[in-house]
């Protein structure tokens, strides 16, 4: 599949060429749908293995990354559009976002797209060094009225300090469980009162049908985008002992242990989720 970008001055190109004005926030919503660059196929499990490997997020799945992820989370291209939204509505003057575990850097383009405060810097990182070349690469094409700085570094270990907005998209099911607890207090202990964290997660359920039921539609959603059982089971095997989801009751639970006085789920698909944490 290819996706095409369209350049900053777009909305000028366009009504240049004779295009009626677009009001805000429709044209909010197609920068957002074609502003991605070309995107390679992800074939990553499409040929039989003999030994299954740990997932790793390496240059081979950085190269795929913005494929994969879409064919493979079922809202997640809602998920980024509107942590643009809640960027605006949360973020403070002054204050620093963080992009925990940043990948390609959607989440950080978002959290850029939305930022209305001044004076404020956003600090994405990532332990890839492949994610986070990639990522430098396709924010020197963004314009923002933020700095924004990209770094290779363990999240476990960076300090959190004057933050207003924190996003761990997808990226606390990687972190060990018992190293879980530390990072979520140490994000709350470096946030502003009022300040927010969108944490989304593939999530488990405690009733064992429901969970059964919708790990099995979770799978007819990634047949119908493409992908072959093979590449499923594949996949599912790499992701075993490196993915480790958890319930809602607990990410809730832990997320107000941790000093978050509301917590709640604010957006849902199958046993995919992303809640708001306020300090």
């Amino acid at each position: 599949m290819v996706q095409i970008r369209i350049p900053t001055n777009g909305k000028q190109m366009l009504l240049a060429a004779g295009f009626r004005p677009i009001v805000g926030s429709c044209w909010r919503i197609i920068r957002n749908l074609l502003s991605f660059a070309v995107m390679s196929k992800d074939q990553v499990y499409s040929k039989s293995m003999a030994n299954i490997a740990d997932f790793r997020f390496d240059a081979g799945v950085a190269d795929v990354f913005t494929d994969m992820i879409e064919r493979s989370v079922p809202g997640y291209r809602s998920i980024i559009t509107m942590i643009e939204t809640l960027t605006g509505h949360y973020a403070q003057p002054g204050s620093k976002l963080y992009d925990l575990g940043c990948s390609l850097g959607g989440a950080t383009h978002s959290m850029a797209r939305g930022l209305t405060a001044q004076n404020c810097e956003i600090i994405a990182i990532d332990n890839s060094a492949a994610m986070v070349e990639r990522c430098r690469k396709a924010m020197d094409r963004v314009h923002t009225c933020a700095s924004v700085r990209i770094i290779e570094g363990d999240i476990l270990t960076t300090p959190i300090a004057d933050a207003s907005v924190v996003v761990l998209n997808f990226t606390l099911q990687f972190i060990p469980p018992e190293e879980r607890v530390q990072l979520l207090e140490k994000i709350s202990a470096g946030m502003r009162p009022g300040g927010v964290l969108i944490l989304s997660e593939k999530v488990t359920f405690e009733d064992r049908h429901l969970d059964e039921l919708l790990f099995d539609i979770h799978h007819d959603f990634k047949r119908a985008h493409g992908y072959s059982d093979l590449e499923i089971s594949q996949k599912r095997s790499a992701l075993e002992n490196v993915l480790i989801p958890e319930t809602i009751p607990t990410h809730r639970n832990r997320l107000l242990n941790a000093g978050f006085t509301s917590v709640d789920v604010w957006f849902q698909c199958f046993n995919f989720m992303s809640m708001l944490a306020v300090k």
